[in-house]
């Protein structure tokens, strides 16, 4: 069963050949399928490593897959060669959803009252004496 945040299995046979090889030394790598999907749910979630489903395995493993693809420029090479796939078959979906979770207002923006500035020579301001600060 693909869940929510899984690659199908059409999107992995397309993802799966533009894997890196694994390494001939030491212990074989975990299943790529298995730390992708963990890296996509991190992605999209926005959940803490540590709070990762165990069924992505152990949440280190798939970090350091992460940090390690991340350094190393695998990570963009996988994402621009899905891109160029994608639009090849134009199934590239260009839109975008931007709320107040993700687009941060500066700390002066926070709606606190504002006190009058001082003159500073531009515009000519005028303070009468029934104004108070």
């Amino acid at each position: 069963m693909v869940r929510r945040h899984e690659l199908t299995d059409e999107q992995w046979q397309a993802l799966q050949p533009l894997l890196p090889v694994s390494g001939a030394k030491g212990r074989p790598r975990v299943d790529d399928r298995r730390v992708i999907n963990g890296m996509l749910f991190k992605a999209k979630t926005g959940v803490s490593w540590r709070d990762l489903p165990e069924r992505y395995g152990p949440w280190k493993t798939v970090y350091n897959r992460f940090w390690r693809w991340s350094r190393n420029g695998t990570l963009t090479m996988l994402v621009s060669k899905v891109r160029v796939i994608a639009e090849a078959i134009d199934e590239l979906d260009r839109e975008v959803s931007v709320d107040s979770s993700i687009v941060r207002a500066h700390q002066h923006a926070a709606g606190a009252r504002r006190r009058p500035r001082a003159h500073t020579g531009g515009e000519r301001v005028v303070w009468r004496a029934d104004r108070t600060r």
